[in-house]
């Protein structure tokens, strides 16, 4: 398990700098706004996350996110809304993610047992509210975030929750 984990840190990282590797990165320095930013989102669901401002106030995340049993990949489309101070904009928005798991967990919520199966794979739609800081003097921006989720296993077990998460993120 931990060598999957590895494996999937170490290829996500190769796909992600070789995606930037055609043009010279500028940093986002002495700005209060950038186009594209890379980081870490920690919170139940961790991973790499890519962020790009398709036009001034619409951007698209991607998260590569782990956890202790499993493996999510989700793409946000998210609208920004100027919060009233340079560099702070709060966003909300939508998406989907595909899950896969690891290994086999069994828990329960309010008396109702669920259990995620090794190899089983789920679907599911995703929401982002949060804020974000670009810090101008320097290219990086942090955010705070809750990513509610519903999703469809392939067993046919629905689950739903809510996945918060702090963002560090290097802007250019």
């Amino acid at each position: 398990m931990k060598t999957l984990k590895r494996t999937l840190l170490a290829a996500c990282l190769l796909i992600g700098t070789s995606a930037f590797a055609q043009e010279p990165v500028t940093p986002a320095v002495n700005t209060d706004h950038y186009r594209t930013a890379i980081g870490l989102r920690g919170g139940p669901t961790s991973g790499l996350t890519i962020k790009h401002f398709t036009s001034g106030t619409r951007a698209v995340e991607g998260i590569l996110g782990v956890w202790n049993n499993g493996f999510r990949g989700t793409v946000l489309f998210e609208q920004h809304v100027n919060a009233g101070a340079p560099g702070l904009h709060w966003y909300y928005g939508v998406g989907a993610h595909a899950s896969a798991y690891a290994d086999n967990r069994t828990f329960y919520v309010y008396d109702n047992r669920y259990e995620y199966r090794e190899g089983e794979l789920g679907i599911g739609v995703d929401g982002i509210i949060g804020i974000e800081y670009k810090i101008p003097p320097i290219p990086f921006a942090l955010s705070v975030d809750i990513k509610p989720a519903l999703e469809v296993t392939t067993d046919g077990n629905v689950f739903g929750g809510f996945d918060p998460g702090l963002g560090v993120k290097f802007t250019f």
